[in-house]
């Protein structure tokens, strides 16, 4: 039995000794068990797989993305090196075009990321019972008594952290 758990169970025995009821030694046998679905589905082969398809299927974009950092930096430079002898007008226009190229960044790098999180929300719903039978196989194999989400507890040991062997289950499907 783990450590914490051997420790919670001897808490809640000494609870009740000192307030006079009986507590049942039912605590010193339960097996807890921590899983983060969102990175047991994320590491699997899978999920890799999927993404390597989505890098292969934005590369045209990442590159345009890439061609208008490398043209605003240039024009920034120009700007700062050559702002004091250049027209008003000069710095106006060359101001708008790095203004155009910021929006033309963020509308291409929201749109990849939308794109890239529908991908993903749509892979974990179609991955779900796959992740399901995974989290049952070990729960079954090791005989957890409850299993917890990552995200729902505030502190937990590695030890019963069983993300890993859910991936691996997975893995395995």
């Amino acid at each position: 039995m783990q450590i914490k758990q051997r420790i919670m169970a001897t808490i809640l025995t000494a609870t009740a000794a000192v307030f006079g009821f009986a507590a049942p030694n039912v605590f010193a046998e339960v097996k807890i068990a921590v899983v983060d679905v969102q990175a047991a589905i994320l590491n699997s082969e899978e999920a890799k797989r999927l993404m390597a398809q989505i890098q292969e299927e934005f590369k045209a974009e990442e590159e345009q993305i890439r061609s208008i950092q490398s043209e605003a930096a240039v024009l920034y430079e120009r700007l700062q090196k050559d702002g004091e002898v250049m027209s008003e007008a000069e710095q106006r226009r060359i101001v708008g075009e790095l203004q155009e190229l910021q929006n033309q960044y963020e509308f291409l790098v929201e749109k990849i990321q939308t794109l890239i999180n529908q991908r993903r929300q749509q892979f974990q719903q179609t991955y779900a019972p796959n992740l399901v039978q995974a989290i049952t196989e070990v729960v079954e194999e090791d005989s957890y008594d409850i299993v917890f989400r990552a995200e729902a507890v505030l502190h937990y040991a590695n030890a019963i952290n069983i993300t890993a062997r859910v991936t691996e289950k997975l893995n395995q499907q």
